[in-house]
């Protein structure tokens, strides 16, 4: 069973061959005649139209997949980084903490040299004045 919109276009596609036929007898058109032949042209470009709109949808949906594909490998590529650089966060930390480490051990060393320097000048102080004495 064939659809409205084709059996419509088939009945005015003999319809218009009806009044072809009529202009080449060289017969009088009546008002009727030219709305067939007016249907006819708007029907063709109808068809023109959907053609051009059933191209348009398959362009697009090219282009929609192609962005898809960019979309799917720039979010492979952002994923890559954002590994890289929580890898380096972490090294950075490490190296931070072992610095610190580093530091906090220097300071204590520093700390040590200081009270022996400290003690090292009480007990210079306590020989000269027992030698002043």
């Amino acid at each position: 069973m064939a659809d409205a919109s084709s059996v419509a276009y088939d009945a005015l596609k003999m319809a218009v061959e009806h009044v072809l036929g009529k202009i080449r007898e060289g017969k009088k058109l009546s008002t009727e005649d030219v709305l067939v032949l007016y249907l006819g042209t708007i029907v063709g470009d109808l068809k023109e139209i959907r053609a051009d709109i059933a191209r348009l949808d398959s362009r697009i949906d090219e282009t929609n997949k192609r962005i898809d594909d960019v979309v799917k490998l720039l979010s492979a590529r952002i994923d890559e980084t954002n590994r890289r650089i929580d890898e380096t966060n972490k090294r950075i930390d490490e190296l931070a903490r072992s610095l610190s480490a580093r530091i906090d051990e220097t300071n204590k060393r520093i700390d040590a040299v200081q009270a022996t320097l400290l003690e090292i000048q009480k007990l210079l102080i306590e020989l000269v004045k027992t030698r002043q004495q």
